[in-house]
């Protein structure tokens, strides 16, 4: 477990960013990933009919599609007590198996910090 203030600058903007995210938009999760450049990227979970994304893979898919090239980060705050594996896997699929991802509960605390592969 790593707790919020021993994460660096960078880091702790993720978790707050991914924390925004899902207050703003009255979702269950949001996320955040940081790229190699440095530029960051805000999502939401989705829900919709035909359609539906964690707030990780959504994240992941943001930076993919604005060109990220790998992922140095990511963070994800929810109720849910572990990352699932498919979000752990996109993750790894843009930033490698050692990848950090944050987990954060609504109130922004780090409750834990896997690798995503």
């Amino acid at each position: 477990m790593t707790e919020s203030y021993a994460l660096d600058p960078e880091d702790r903007k993720i978790v707050t960013l991914a924390r925004s995210a899902r207050a703003r938009n009255g979702v269950p999760e949001g996320a955040a990933v940081r790229d190699e450049t440095g530029r960051t990227y805000v999502a939401g979970s989705v829900a919709l009919a035909s359609l539906e994304l964690s707030a990780l893979r959504t994240a992941v898919a943001m930076a993919v599609a604005s060109g990220a090239r790998s992922l140095e980060a990511a963070a994800v705050v929810s109720d849910a007590d572990s990352v699932p594996d498919e979000d752990r896997a996109a993750v790894a699929d843009l930033g490698g198996p050692r990848t950090p991802v944050f987990l954060a509960s609504p109130d922004g605390t780090v409750r834990g910090t896997v690798f995503a592969g």
